[in-house]
């Protein structure tokens, strides 16, 4: 399936970009973090599992277990984020 990715605050800076669609076999948010965690590099040190990172799902906060859909907007970013 293809889902969009966004990024924000530091998240977004590691990244070097905002957004992004990946194509994914990720059943939830949680399994999503650990194929971008595995690619290496800027995902890996930014989703790492050591660091607080929140998930929304569509625009709405989410957990690590909400089921992914084809098409979702998956945003990234730190548990507190300026404004």
């Amino acid at each position: 399936m293809k889902v969009t990715l966004r990024y924000f605050a530091a998240i977004r800076e590691a990244m070097g970009q905002g957004s992004e669609s990946v194509e994914t076999t990720a059943a939830t948010l949680g399994a999503l973090r650990d194929e971008l965690i595995a690619r290496g590099g800027a995902p890996a040190a930014s989703l790492a599992r050591h660091r607080a990172v929140r998930m929304a799902l569509n625009q709405c906060l989410s957990e690590e277990t909400a089921p992914l859909i084809d098409g979702a907007e998956v945003a990234f970013f730190p548990p507190v984020t300026g404004g």
